[in-house]
């Protein structure tokens, strides 16, 4: 019984020790940035544009080639979150696939030609989407930008509500400027007690913190696909070698 239990107890120990831990964190970082990133990214533009319609732009034609722009943005919402979640698969199984654990579960074998060429693909397509994502990081953060000028614009005449200074119906929030409506479009701004009231909707409210959510769900992307560039590298170095000398990894 005690060699049953000794002998269970050191293959337990022999297969977590094989477990790719670096891949198999950065796939859980992966997964849950680019569900944030995709899904409240998702909803936040669909706010977006309803707080356009409403408040800043109520001819659709000055809006037409937003919404579409939108419309297509939200296409690629989904193609990413396919994409991430096959590529994750993908990497976690060619860590498993490079380390001792699954070496001894399949026997010996060499590396070929076709591989060592499989796993170099890997390392310069996770450092080209490393370098990407790092773009669409900046980029999740100019909505948060803008979302945040015009929620500090609204405090401000809150503030001055409250301490009766000076009337808040001359600070306005133009959101022309930021290009994303046309100069033509009407009203294009708001102010005072209006603007306020955009503040208070349930689709401001919803769309700022919903991009805030994206913006670090793309962040979090980022230091996943960090990890995955140190990973790859060092699984391609593995199996370059490993023809050479009997060498193994757990990354």
């Amino acid at each position: 019984m005690r060699r049953i239990l000794g002998g269970c107890f050191e293959c337990c120990i022999k297969c977590l020790g094989g477990v790719p831990y670096a891949s198999l964190v950065a796939t859980i970082l992966c997964f849950s940035g680019v569900a944030l990133f995709c899904g409240c990214g998702h909803v936040a533009l669909t706010g977006t544009v309803s707080i356009l319609e409403q408040h800043f732009s109520t001819n659709s034609s000055d809006h037409a080639l937003l919404s579409e722009v939108i419309q297509l943005m939200q296409y690629v919402i989904y193609g990413i979150a396919s994409f991430f979640f096959l590529y994750g698969i993908i990497l976690l199984a060619e860590g498993f696939y490079t380390t001792s654990a699954v070496k001894e579960l399949h026997g010996e074998f060499k590396t070929t030609a076709c591989g060592r060429c499989i796993s170099g693909m890997f390392v310069f397509l996770t450092y080209v989407l490393g370098v990407s994502w790092l773009g669409v990081f900046g980029f999740s953060a100019v909505p948060v930008f803008m979302f945040y000028n015009i929620w500090s614009t609204c405090e401000v005449i809150k503030s001055l509500q409250t301490n009766m200074t000076v009337s808040g119906d001359q600070i306005c929030v133009d959101v022309r400027q930021y290009g994303i409506i046309p100069w033509n479009a009407v009203p294009g701004r708001a102010c005072g007690p209006i603007l306020e009231n955009i503040c208070n909707t349930n689709e401001f409210y919803m769309s700022y913190h919903l991009f805030i959510v994206a913006c670090a769900g793309a962040g979090a992307t980022v230091i996943a696909l960090l990890i995955y560039m140190m990973a790859t590298t060092y699984n391609y170095a593995v199996l370059k070698f490993k023809s050479r000398e009997d060498c193994c990894t757990k990354f």
